[in-house]
């Protein structure tokens, strides 16, 4: 066999998407320069091949995406377009997708980076919500699924890096506008909600200064509507039915959502050379998010022992014997609570970055990078309830029946009373759910019949602030041996801190009083008229605008957290500072005349990390929390080697290996020094101790893992290839449920503020320990049709599949499923591209999996989800393309988002029937254009 070892331009170019063996492609322009002659693949098919090129000549098994294929794939962020990444997929929050999962991990076990920095995060722990991110300002995203040594993040499951433009690599001058209309495809389901949007970018690139200073702008803003009709059930306790016990509902929350995702969004870069050896870009990225929802619903009680104030009619039983299920029932003499909620969550994300690269000579350069990002959240969720009477058993009651429906849709209602009469449902607590003390106490309650009647509503308002400088200092020597092409080592510094604060407020009307205990007609100026709830069964209920009523003084507040300890718990700082140091060579060798190249290192990581928190417990004579300081601090070290190879079989062929040890951190709500805390002065629990702590364990240390990967490559054509891995990954250190032991020393007793002399102390929390194997096979092609004839130009297809399977314990031996892990993940995008006309169809699915959602108290709570198939479509012109010259530069395009309707479904239990959540989003329409001059 002849030897080949492909040049350094061949490769460069390549690498850029600009490879000289891509006369296949349609829109091809030819661009002399010396003797070299290139071709240009433009459009979607260009992206593909750009994409391609970056997965073929990187040294690691990669996935990437262009900026043609960001831009014109039917997505509103950047995670959509992550999602269809052979052995990625996403989980949606409120209809879209956010949290990627790589390979059967969540999204907190893997790193996000943006132009190779870390990021922070605007959900509680380290997994980024990508929704965050405008796909229009973003150049790129590549996700390495096996790491190396100079890589700056850490992630087991790998690293998704989003990367801006190059404006210097541009080489001409750039202005676009991009414009978008937004229709929902359900009519308002809120009558002050939105079912139409819009989104607007305007971007600039240029070079000045005869090539030496690049400057590229971007600014987007967005107002997106999504819809949502949900069915959401408490959950399906035992009923007895003649000694028999039957699975029955527990009760029901249903409701309608409208949400207006409002997003601003500015990128800027700087890039200067002012000669062939320094490189200088400095970059910035602003983001401003709110998304405010209206939810309206009624909560519905049903079983007795669950709240449920009727009586259950036995001869309206109907049991499904197969399923152990009541299917359908009726109880009689039942109050409901009926919801007018608003939901705001306020985002601001702020980064900043500078790097330089110097060329001290012919071999030797050097790089220094540092950067901040920010993020400040602050989440405002306002619930208001009305009913026809105020207390346990006032007011006209109904007679409600539920019958299940097939499948996981949920269950409809039959009711009797009109929830859309104003003069019938009125503001104020329809049942006693506020069991407060502070609250009974301010309105002298205690001992009265309204005892728990006065929360007329609440408010939950955490926020949540994170934020990471960053420091690398490196240094590469180029080597000329027949083994080795280049050398690197640095160090690189992270300092990390992300602090939480919880808390909550009872809401009660003004009025309220002993001598006023009654409910208030809602006024006119605030009556919106009704939301249908037809799709539940419950007809029309009232609708009013909640957030003026609190505004105008409707309402008095008091904190939540003066006697329910949960808010001191979860309210907390956790720190984090990571000294790393790497080395890694870079390989360019031979094997038996074929090409091996790849890297090999070491990066050694550091970690020094404390938690700001408080032990708490409520007083016992007083009820109110009380909480004295908790500090603990904790450090350890990592020494994580990793290989890459890639033995390249002829100019088509690479065959690739890659082995390393990695770490993923622990969830930062696990590491927080806020515990429940309790002292037993007059005898110690089964382990010797007299403290009992339950909360945050701020020991925690990462999860590992070991992970191997074997991939075959074969790249038959400039649009196409064939892909098929195998993949291997040995757990170790993984975090469960447990208990530890716990250092109380200087800790007051909070019941008596003293400290007491037994500082021992049995923790219950999160633990490191147990683990397994997780493995998988992955199979992904791009095949363009012209390679079975020339008559099918502008065809083709990509396509993956990806199966995972695991088998991990936790420290006891018991049987552990990983969150995220979709046992089948699939994507498949159907194009055609030609003379201006682009088609394309994409789907991802995924199969079943646990994830994290909010629950009602904004707590991240782990629920069973049920896969998915998620169907977009996408047409457009682009008219310079086609030849028209007078319209040069104009591409108009049309999307629908979810054509199939695909729910999301969350279950109670493994039972197909015990639906936790049903939540119809409806499709989604998008008419956009953009020009480019």
């Amino acid at each position: 066999m002849a030897m080949f070892k492909p040049s350094i331009l061949t490769l460069a170019l390549t690498a850029a998407g600009l490879s000289s063996f891509a006369t296949t492609a349609a829109q091809e322009e030819t661009i002399k320069n010396d003797d070299v002659e290139i071709i240009e693949v433009k459009g979607f098919r260009g992206s593909v091949v750009e994409s391609i090129n970056t997965k073929r000549f990187s040294t690691q098994v990669v996935e990437s995406i262009s900026a043609e294929d960001i831009g014109k794939l039917p997505d509103t962020s950047i995670a959509e377009s992550i999602a269809r990444l052979p052995g990625l997929t996403a989980q949606r929050l409120d209809g879209r997708a956010s949290r990627v999962s790589v390979r059967g991990f969540s999204e907190n076990e893997s790193a996000t980076t943006f132009n190779g920095r870390e990021q922070v995060s605007i959900g509680d722990n380290r997994g980024v919500e990508f929704d965050l991110y405008p796909s229009e300002i973003m150049s790129g995203v590549t996700v390495y699924k096996t790491p190396s040594a100079s890589i700056e993040a850490e992630g087991i499951a790998g690293v998704i890096d989003m990367q801006t433009v190059k404006p210097l690599s541009k080489g001409e001058r750039v202005i676009m506008f991009n414009g978008q209309l937004e229709q929902s495809g359900f009519d308002k389901l809120n009558p002050d909600g939105d079912d139409k949007g819009f989104r607007g970018t305007v971007s600039y690139i240029d070079q000045f200064a005869d090539d030496t200073i690049g400057v590229a702008f971007a600014y987007n803003t967005m107002s997106s509507p999504n819809q949502e009709k949900r069915w959401n059930s408490w959950g399906y306790p035992e009923f007895d039915v003649d000694g028999q016990n039957y699975s029955i509902l527990g009760g029901a929350k249903p409701f309608v959502r409208s949400s207006t995702l409002e997003r601003d969004s500015a990128m800027l870069v700087v890039e200067a050379a002012p000669n062939d050896r320094l490189n200088m870009t400095f970059d910035a990225l602003y983001v401003d998010f709110t998304d405010e929802k209206i939810l309206r619903g009624i909560e519905i009680p049903f079983f007795p022992g669950w709240g449920g104030q009727g009586n259950i009619d036995p001869n309206s039983l109907a049991i499904d014997e197969e399923s152990g299920f009541i299917t359908s029932a009726t109880t009689q003499g039942q109050r409901v609570v009926v919801r007018n909620d608003v939901e705001e969550r306020d985002a601001e994300l702020t980064q900043f970055g500078f790097n330089t690269k110097y060329d001290i000579d012919d071999s030797w350069s050097v790089e220094f990078d540092a950067s901040l990002s920010e993020v400040e959240r602050k989440d405002w969720s306002l619930q208001s309830y009305s009913g026809t009477g105020r207390g346990q058993a006032n007011g006209v009651a109904d007679n409600i029946g539920y019958s299940l429906n097939g499948g996981n849709t949920g269950a409809q209602f039959s009711h009797e009373l009109d929830y859309s009469d104003y003069a019938l449902i009125q503001l104020g607590s329809p049942l006693s759910w506020g069991t407060s003390s502070a609250l009974n106490d301010q309105y002298g309650l205690s001992g009265t019949p309204y005892l728990d009647t006065a929360q007329d509503g609440f408010i939950n308002a955490p926020e949540v602030n994170d934020e990471l400088h960053t420091l690398k200092l490196a240094a590469s020597k180029l080597l000329e041996n027949d083994y080795l092409s280049k050398v690197s080592f640095g160090m690189s510094y992270r300092d990390r801190e992300k602090s939480k604060k919880s808390e909550g407020y009872y809401l009660t009307l003004s009025d309220f009083s002993l001598d006023n205990p009654g409910m208030l007609v809602v006024p006119e100026q605030y009556r919106l008229g009704t939301a249908s709830l037809d799709f539940i069964g419950m007809g029309d209920m009232i609708a009013y605008d909640t957030r003026a009523l609190v505004d105008d003084g409707y309402y008095s507040s008091i904190q939540e957290s003066l006697t329910d300890i949960k808010h001191t718990t979860q309210s907390y700082t956790v720190q984090e500072k990571v000294t790393a140091f790497f080395v890694q060579a870079d390989i360019n060798a031979e094997v038996g005349e074929l090409p091996l190249t790849g890297n090999f290192g070491v990066r050694y990581v550091r970690t020094e990390q404390s938690s700001q928190g408080f032990a708490a417990v409520p007083n016992d004579v007083t009820g109110l929390v009380e909480a004295v300081p908790n500090n603990v601090s904790h450090d350890y070290s990592h020494v994580l080697p990793s290989l890459n190879l890639s033995l390249a079989l002829d100019e088509n062929q690479t065959v690739r290996f890659g082995a390393a040890k990695t770490i993923s951190r622990a969830r930062l709500d696990e590491m927080n020094a806020s515990v429940n805390a309790s002292y037993n002065s007059e005898r110690p629990d089964e382990n010797g101790n007299y403290w009992s702590v339950s909360g945050g364990n701020p020991t925690l240390e990462p999860k590992e893992a070991t992970g191997f990967d074997l991939t075959y490559e074969n790249y038959f054509s400039a649009e196409g290839y064939f892909s098929a891995a195998v993949f291997y990954k040995d757990l170790s250190q993984w975090i469960f449920d447990g208990v530890y032991e716990v250092d109380m020393s200087g800790v007051a007793d909070p019941s008596t503020g003293e400290i007491p002399e037994n500082s021992s102390g049995t923790a219950s929390g999160k633990v490191n320990g147990g683990g397994g194997d997780l493995w998988g096979y992955e199979l992904s092609l791009a095949l363009p049709f012209n390679v079975f004839s020339d008559s099918l130009e502008g065809f083709g297809l990509i396509a993956s599949h990806t199966g995972i399977e695991q088998d991990i314990e936790d420290q006891n031996g018991n049987e552990y499923e990983l969150p995220g892990l979709s046992d089948k993940i699939e994507s498949l995008t159907f194009y055609y591209e030609n003379y201006g006309f682009q088609a394309r169809t994409s789907m991802r699915k995924r199969s079943d999996f646990k994830g994290d959602i909010y629950n009602a108290g904004y707590e991240t709570q782990q629920v069973n989800i049920l896969g998915e198939t998620i169907w977009d479509v996408q047409v457009g012109y682009d008219f310079g393309e086609a030849g028209v010259e007078s319209l040069d530069g104009l591409n108009v395009t049309f999307q629908v988002q979810n054509i199939t309707e695909e729910p999301f479904t969350t279950l109670s239990g493994d039972n197909a029937l015990q639906v936790r959540d049903y939540q119809d989003y409806g499709r989604n329409f998008i008419l956009g254009f953009s020009y480019k001059l």
